[in-house]
């Protein structure tokens, strides 16, 4: 495994650890030229879905763009590194049973926005209103009407 930051090719591993959903180890290296530290992540390759975009466009799927989507909706929020990374491997997990060759967007969207949901109430808007294309006041309203109405059913 090449450093990240010198490119030497030779690293030790100085702590290892499934991750809580166990579906991947986590590895804390050491660079042995200038001994800067960094996480690697190991996981069994799958044969995933494609993706069939909005648009009707099919593309890989790439957990990158689920975390980023993610990161963004907590961006400030109280929630640990660890917590999103649970989410995303949630939404893999989702999307690896689904046991389909392809699978939509909004099946994905959808997903993410339960577990938003669960998380935190307000990513959740901040995730819903962009995959929604929230353009009115009334929008958003709608939504945390919505919001209100699930949480007093609990």
């Amino acid at each position: 495994m090449k450093c990240p930051i010198c490119s030497h090719s030779e690293s030790k591993v100085v702590d290892s650890r499934t991750t809580k959903e166990g579906n991947s180890i986590r590895r804390r290296r050491e660079c042995e030229k200038c001994a800067h530290r960094f996480t690697t992540y190991e996981r069994a390759e799958v044969s995933w879905p494609l993706i069939v975009k909005k648009d009707g466009t099919r593309v890989d799927y790439l957990r990158e763009k689920i975390s980023i989507g993610i990161k963004k909706a907590l961006e400030k929020r109280p929630v640990s590194a660890e917590d999103q990374e649970a989410i995303v491997d949630r939404v893999e997990r989702y999307v690896l049973d689904s046991g389909e060759k392809e699978i939509s967007t909004e099946a994905i969207g959808e997903k993410l926005m339960d577990e938003l949901r669960d998380v935190d109430e307000v990513a959740y808007v901040r995730f819903a209103s962009v995959y929604r294309s929230f353009g009115t006041l009334k929008d958003f309203e709608a939504e945390l009407e919505k919001l209100e109405e699930r949480s007093s059913s609990e």
